[in-house]
């Protein structure tokens, strides 16, 4: 397997350099029933297993003999909380339970790694420079800066968790769902179109730079070099 290069692009669209897209990661062969047994497994754990239903133990009243045992031609009845009653109780009703699976955690790395294989296949797999110009939040900038780079109705947007202004400006956006790296899970990439990474949140999850972001550091890093060297 060899890493597939795409773009990576900044707000306005432009192409501001290129990353490689490990093949451990974005390339492996995609096993269905598995991404279908974590996928349950991660909707059941959802569940708050808090439903409950009264037994004819748990309603209130029925302490007296509703009539006599005989001679009223109906069935012998012990109380009026029997589940046959109006307001009695329920048999074999849902109990608090917990709906738990025990998914192991490679099981999990596994389906995630399939799935984001099937996003980058076809090429729904997108890394961005950045969605803003500037440092103030704005959901009209980064909503277009988004439409600039995919074309899905439902987004999953991974960034890293100090970027606050991306935050604020795509929290409220309904289309767009907005992740962490260390909480990138199977379910939402199934559930999105497509998966915009931004460079920070893309080196946190792979470890891999992207080339553009290396030549501007060293460009960065060589400027504060000589504007030191000037002082001196």
């Amino acid at each position: 397997m060899t890493a597939t290069s795409i773009d990576v692009v900044d707000h306005a669209g432009t192409k501001t350099g290129s990353v490689d897209l490990p093949a451990e990661i974005f390339d492996v062969q995609v096993n269905m029933p598995l991404i279908h047994q974590v996928v349950v497994g991660q909707l059941a754990a959802a569940r708050q297993g808090t439903h409950a239903t009264k037994t004819r133990a748990d309603v209130a009243g029925g302490g007296a003999k509703p009539y006599r045992q005989k001679g009223t031609g109906r069935a012998r009845q012990g109380s009026r909380r029997a589940p046959q009653f109006a307001g009695g109780g329920v048999v074999h009703g849902p109990q608090p339970r917990s709906y738990d699976q025990r998914t192991p955690k490679k099981m999990k790395a596994a389906a995630l790694r399939g799935a984001l294989s099937d996003r980058a296949r076809h090429g729904r797999v997108h890394v961005v420079s950045s969605l803003l110009e500037g440092d103030v939040p704005s959901t009209k900038q980064a909503v277009l800066a988004l439409a600039k780079v995919a074309t899905g109705t439902q987004l999953l947007v991974v960034l890293d968790r100090d970027d606050a202004v991306t935050w604020k400006s795509l929290r409220n956006v309904a289309s767009v769902h907005l992740i962490v790296p260390d909480q990138l899970n199977t379910y939402d990439v199934l559930t999105s179109d497509e998966v915009v990474f931004t460079s920070a949140a893309f080196q946190s999850f792979t470890g891999v730079e992207p080339a553009g972001e290396q030549a501007a550091k060293k460009k960065s890093a060589k400027k504060a070099t000589d504007a030191g060297e000037a002082e001196a």
